[in-house]
């Protein structure tokens, strides 16, 4: 195990980063978590940690971002408190899924380019507010009260097992770029209903989800399988090499070749 480094991005947010080496064969996985800390009447300590996986077996690197109270001063607490996880008067913690464009994020936080301090506390400073942004995103979602009448259909046990059926059918066929019509067929769900159940539920649309499914096995064969761009690009279906590396890079902002190089 290596040990911390520390990188106090500006004075309101502090990030920590951590290498792991795990014994074994055990394989973690990609997890986030955040904690909330009241410490004074709506003043808040908030601490993110992503656990994100390593292209070197048994390995894995945790990055910590703790933002402080004064970051949270620039913002009404009306503001605050109109989402999740301020709106509990106590210590929160909560888990959320670490997506394809957060561990991208994660990664650039660590980038070593030459930058000046400046621009590098800039950047730094983004980052960190977009990884904020990203689990926030992704913890609100159980909690929005849905204000859309076609959504109440999903007080409904019957009808959510069809949205998590709907992304069972995603996850164990990525080379198969299904549209909203065939998926509302195979779960017997009227089209409008699984468009917006899904997006309830998951936090993302049908097309988003599907895409980051392809990228994420994309960067898994390019990596760790050590397939060419053409032969990931015809394993998952694009209809061109030049499709999937745009795909690709709006996706992860970098091209396919760069995770061979």
């Amino acid at each position: 195990m290596a040990g911390i480094r520390k990188m106090p991005v500006n004075g309101c947010i502090v990030c920590e980063l951590l290498d792991v080496v795990v014994p074994g064969n055990s394989s973690p996985e990609d997890t986030g978590m955040l904690y909330l800390y009241p410490v004074d009447d709506q003043k808040f300590c908030l601490q993110l940690y992503f656990k994100v996986f390593s292209d070197t077996p048994f390995q894995f690197s945790v990055c910590s971002l703790r933002f402080l109270p004064a970051f949270f001063d620039q913002f009404p607490p009306d503001v605050l408190m109109a989402n999740p996880p301020f709106r509990f008067d106590e210590t929160t913690e909560m888990q959320f899924p670490v997506c394809s464009q957060a561990r991208t994020l994660v990664a650039k936080l660590q980038d070593s380019a030459e930058l000046t301090p400046m621009i590098k506390a800039l950047q730094q400073t983004e980052t960190a507010i977009h990884l904020l942004r990203r689990a926030l995103e992704c913890i609100t979602i159980p909690f929005t009260v849905c204000q859309v009448p076609a959504c109440r259909f999903l007080a409904h046990e019957s009808e959510c097992d069809k949205i998590h059926q709907a992304r069972r059918i995603l996850e164990n066929s990525i080379d198969h770029l299904y549209t909203i019509k065939e998926l509302a067929r195979k779960v017997a769900m009227n089209e409008c209903y699984l468009k917006k159940g899904f997006k309830t539920i998951v936090g993302k649309t049908i097309h988003e989800y599907q895409q980051e499914l392809r990228i994420d096995k994309a960067k898994m064969l390019l990596q760790r399988q050590g397939l060419s761009v053409t032969e990931v690009a015809n394993t998952l279906g694009y209809s061109s090499i030049s499709h999937f590396s745009t795909a690709f890079k709006r996706f992860t902002g970098m091209k396919p070749c760069e995770l061979l190089a």
